[in-house]
């Protein structure tokens, strides 16, 4: 299955003082030595590149990305995330508009979700959406 990746890994992977043994580095550093499909869209991209700064970061983001699949959310998506967040409130649980744009793009394109946001997972209790788990 492909992998999904959320700003909170890459963050942790182009860090330079990254702290050591996280295994969602791991995983995407062994899924892009593999040759595993890496996906990402331009919210993630958007969310790294605010969060790093420097000309520098943002080249090695921009040139890191550059080879990337981008997925896109459409009208359909959209409604779907929207669901996705009226039915987790109902039960409680608070989702965040990115977060559930995410969730739904993992979701329509069966891509497992490679993140260390404790959100997504309970998302998942009620969701098919596949995190991956160490």
């Amino acid at each position: 299955m492909s992998l999904f990746v959320d700003t909170s890994v890459w963050s942790l992977a182009l860090r330079r003082d990254r702290p050591p043994n996280v295994p969602e580095v791991g995983a995407l550093e062994q899924a892009l030595a593999g040759g595993e499909l890496v996906t990402t869209t331009g919210l993630v991209y958007q969310e790294l590149l605010q969060g790093f700064h420097g000309p520098r970061d943002q080249e090695a983001i921009v040139a890191r990305f550059g080879a990337l699949p981008f997925l896109t959310p459409d009208r359909h998506d959209h409604f779907e995330a929207a669901q996705l967040r009226n039915r987790a409130r109902r039960r409680g649980v608070q989702v965040g508009t990115i977060d559930a744009i995410l969730a739904q793009l993992c979701i329509r394109y069966e891509l497992r979700l490679l993140t260390t946001d404790t959100d997504f997972a309970r998302i998942a209790e009620h969701e098919p959406l596949e995190r991956w788990t160490p």
